[in-house]
């Protein structure tokens, strides 16, 4: 899916690229969700974009290609590019979080990722890749698969095997990083590989209830080389050994989908807004300055809005907090990042809550109201989309486990295991 793309360069340009993106997808977004494709289109516009470089600074030894944006304005992005069609915002999302990776498992002096492969990032940014998979093990119980095994070839390097479920892009990705248990040691080796390679097999999911263009699906890989060149870094068995700031790449994916969520909330609190300004739910007459004044739909809205507000005001301290604690570098401690996993914890809650409520919500104030387009169909166009991808999104993650940890925390002082957990 690699294509020649513009990157944008400073903080005017790149906002009104990712304002027009924004306003290119909401114009179909109901269209291409009924249509349930694989997000070949999608992927194109972002890459045409410059979108999937943006976390990049630019390294002319590669060719450049990078903005160098931080965590914060990548997180703004997805959020926007989120309310206008969350699958998109998925989707980059992961690829953000998947691009620093060698940043997570280099090493406070570089470490042997950076010495037999280009950072990942810089060398994503100067090919034009989307990147897809997952950098830790599948938690049991989620039906991702057993996870991903890699033993020693003849030849030198791994064989990779095994079979995983991914939340992305895994039909049009350009390059996959996975993480797989290397056989003898137990070690988790993190590596990047290939999709048009002839051992590996992507197939497409089927019926998602919500947030249907992302391109999830299930990899099979079977007998896959991985050069030693190939494997991006290594997490001990031992997780006690991890580093705290290598710990923090679970934390960002998990924020940048807190951004996705509350793109959807707002999206749809944006969309319902206008309709019900367009023409107010009968049997409530429209006043003489055409706008509505139903006290009960004025009142829903006050308190929708409160809503939005609050779990954008929990993600965003939760997102300056990350930042500067990415900026810290090699010498964040643990006590450092459980008090990160505890904001990031705590906008999961929130804006996971929000999302799921307030799209509910939606549905029925705009129930009755005519399409705001010809052909959306009855009570707006295609709002149930909002309900349908809040609840995919969120049902992945177990609010009372985040609740529990939190909980720990602020009564017991308990870091340990926050400064482990995903």
């Amino acid at each position: 899916m690699s294509t020649q793309q513009k990157t944008p360069r400073d903080d005017t340009l790149w906002r009104r690229v990712v304002r027009e993106l924004a306003d290119d997808l909401a114009v179909d977004a109901h269209v291409r969700d009924r249509a349930g494709k694989s997000p070949c289109d999608e992927v194109e516009r972002l890459q045409e974009a410059g979108l999937p470089a943006f976390l990049t600074a630019a390294d002319p030894a590669l060719g450049g290609g990078g903005h160098g944006a931080d965590l914060r304005t990548a997180c703004s992005a997805v959020r926007e590019l989120s309310a206008a069609d969350s699958s998109v915002g998925e989707l980059l999302a992961h690829h953000y979080a998947l691009s620093w990776t060698s940043r997570f498992l280099a090493g406070p002096s570089g470490g042997r990722s950076a010495e037999t492969f280009p950072r990942l990032d810089a060398r994503t940014a100067a090919e034009g890749w989307l990147l897809a998979g997952a950098t830790e093990p599948p938690p049991p119980g989620t039906g991702a698969g057993p996870g991903l095994t890699l033993t020693r070839a003849d030849r030198g390097g791994w064989l990779l095997d095994g079979r995983r479920a991914f939340d992305s892009a895994v039909t049009v990705a350009d390059r996959l990083v996975v993480a797989a248990r290397a056989a003898g040691t137990g070690d988790l080796l993190v590596a990047l590989v290939d999709p048009a390679h002839p051992g590996v097999f992507a197939e497409a999911a089927a019926d998602r209830v919500g947030q249907r263009l992302t391109g999830a699906g299930t990899v099979v890989f079977d007998h896959v080389p991985v050069p030693r060149a190939r494997v991006l870094g290594t997490l001990p068995a031992d997780e006690h050994a991890v580093a705290p700031f290598t710990a923090l790449a679970p934390l960002v994916l998990r924020l940048l989908l807190v951004h996705v969520a509350l793109g959807i909330a707002e999206g749809a609190l944006a969309e319902a807004r206008d309709v019900n300004r367009a023409a107010p739910p009968e049997p409530a007459p429209a006043p003489a300055h055409g706008l509505p004044d139903d006290p009960y739909l004025l009142l829903s809205y006050g308190e929708l809005a409160t809503a939005a507000h609050t779990a954008a005001a929990v993600a965003e301290r939760a997102t300056d907090a990350l930042t500067r604690g990415l900026r810290t570098g090699w010498t964040l401690g643990f006590e450092d990042r459980a008090d990160l996993a505890v904001l990031v914890a705590a906008a999961e809650t929130v804006t996971g809550r929000a999302a799921v409520q307030l799209t509910t919500r939606i549905l029925e104030l705009v129930e009755g109201a005519p399409p705001a387009a010809p052909g959306a169909g009855g009570g707006g166009p295609g709002f149930d989309r909002f309900w349908r991808n809040a609840r995919a999104l969120t049902a992945r993650t177990r609010p009372s486990h985040r609740l529990r940890d939190i909980g720990d925390h602020y009564l017991n002082n308990t870091h340990t295991r926050l400064a482990r957990s995903a």
